[in-house]
């Protein structure tokens, strides 16, 4: 019986997800399995989706609907409640529940990269759903951080505040992008940061893995910066869907 699995979000042609899941089911030799990218151009399209693609039986969700998406769903597992994110959908005929593995998956990818050393301090760049899995998962590693937003009320500070004190960056040595920019086909953005206030002290992770080297990394590598993408938080996250999607 033909099982289908697929990723939503507002642009998808990036993601490296349907590569891998086909090369997955290829390899595990499940003929009747299918990945599939689908486009949304808002969130309400879900029910038109679900409701096209009856075979549908688990979703990975990307920007910017890992919040919006939650009200659609039957069920949330705990540990998304209190991220305040869904990322993966597991669809058992009319019900959907609703997971989260990005805090898990970058939890696992930054502490084998990171030296985690005590004292260290974190910037986190965007205030999104994804930036809310990461904060869960810094507090579990006992790292302070700090989030960086446009808007004062959602953020402790904003890119105007790390303009007026170039100290902010020095004093957080792990910096996170976790916002769209610099992502395929957008890849002439960058987080509007101060470059020359990082070092080789810096350790400057993005979210981001297509393009492999952001405008984000590249100028933090221009630094001396120890730079990661996050093609290896894409794959364990990618397992974690696969194994709840089969639980």
């Amino acid at each position: 019986m033909e099982k289908k699995f697929g990723l939503i979000g507002l642009t998808v042609s990036h993601s490296f997800s349907k590569a891998y899941f086909d090369e997955k089911f290829f390899r595990e030799g499940l003929r009747d399995y299918h990945y599939d990218l689908y486009p949304l151009k808002n969130i309400d399209e879900l029910q038109k989706l679900l409701k096209e693609t009856p075979e549908l039986c688990g979703l990975n969700v990307t920007i910017p609907y890992k919040e919006k998406v939650m009200r659609f769903l039957n069920d949330i597992d705990p540990s998304a409640k209190k991220i305040g994110a869904v990322n993966v959908i597991k669809i058992s005929g009319d019900q959907l529940k609703g997971y989260n593995t990005d805090s898990d998956a970058f939890l696992e990818s930054v502490q084998k990269w990171f030296p985690n050393k005590a004292g260290s301090k974190a910037l986190i760049l965007g205030s999104g759903g994804s930036s809310k899995a990461v904060r869960v998962a810094l507090d579990n590693l006992h790292i302070e951080h700090e989030v960086v937003s446009r808007e004062k009320a959602t953020g402790k500070f904003t890119y105007e505040d790390l303009d007026n004190n170039p100290a902010i960056i020095k004093q957080h040595n792990l910096i996170i992008n976790t916002t769209p920019l610099g992502m395929s086909p957008n890849t002439n953005s960058w987080p509007p940061i101060d470059y020359e206030q990082l070092g080789p002290e810096h350790f400057v992770y993005d979210l981001i893995y297509n393009p492999a080297r952001t405008l984000f990394l590249q100028k933090a590598e221009m630094r001396g910066s120890t730079i990661k993408n996050g093609l290896e938080m894409l794959h364990i996250q990618a397992e974690k869907s696969w194994a709840i999607w089969n639980s």
